[in-house]
């Protein structure tokens, strides 16, 4: 590809990644899906949250990068806050205890999915190995796409919180955040980080990509915890 070739590349996806984040933001100012009535619980499915509808398919939604990592070039750094910090391979990764857990997910454009099984590591298991300082009360994704989203320490350290390598049987695929992603199934899927590099501990919150352009800090779905101007 020649330079002139690769500079209209680049200005092409800078241009695609504006659009999908100006979109978005819009979406947050506008209070998209919001619903008028959050706790409909008897118009609705238990396991629906308000606001949310039902799919059978997994809908892909990125930042319009996807960034292709090979196995024997992944790295995940953890660290930050805690009394033993580790980098791990991926040989490392996947010596770890095989975690299986099936849950739910739910996405912040409106869309549930039921029963996704997954495969990966534990977050108990990754807490028992670092040792989060008294201090540490928040945590940080970072991903291969440069992207970030922050929770509480206590949300990852939840009974069914992992890195995932296996969706319904079969590995991640790119789309998704293979080759390792987060999965927090009570929060909305955008703090679920795809292509995670590292897990930062910190002792003051942060805002991550999506929070610092309008969407919540929290993102619990049963409270419809949407977008940053329904915070107090």
């Amino acid at each position: 590809m020649s330079e002139d070739n690769s500079h209209e590349s680049g200005g092409l996806l800078k241009g695609l990644y504006n659009k999908l984040t100006d979109r978005k933001k819009d979406w947050a100012r506008e209070g998209r899906g919001l619903t008028d009535a959050p706790n409909d619980s008897g118009k609705r499915p238990d396991r629906l949250p308000p606001g949310q509808h039902l799919v059978t398919n997994w809908p892909v939604l990125d930042l319009g990068v996807q960034p292709d990592i090979p196995t024997d070039k992944w790295r995940l750094v953890i660290d930050g806050l805690v009394e033993n910090p580790v980098t791990w391979n991926w040989n490392d990764f996947t010596g770890q205890p095989v975690f299986n857990d099936v849950s739910d997910m739910h996405c912040v454009t409106t869309w549930s999915r039921y029963d996704n099984q997954w495969e990966g590591v534990s977050a108990k298991h990754i807490l028992s190995l670092v040792r989060p300082q008294t201090q540490a009360r928040f945590v940080v994704f970072h991903s291969f796409d440069s992207y970030t989203t922050n929770i509480p320490l206590s949300a990852f350290d939840d009974n069914d919180v992992l890195l995932a390598t296996k969706w319904d049987g079969a590995v991640i695929s790119k789309d998704h955040g293979g080759p390792v992603r987060v999965i927090l199934p009570k929060l909305y899927l955008w703090k679920s980080a795809k292509w995670v590099k590292r897990i930062e501990f910190i002792a003051e919150d942060r805002r991550g990509f999506w929070e610092e352009r309008g969407y919540h800090n929290h993102g619990d779905p049963w409270k419809e915890e949407r977008y940053s101007a329904q915070e107090e």
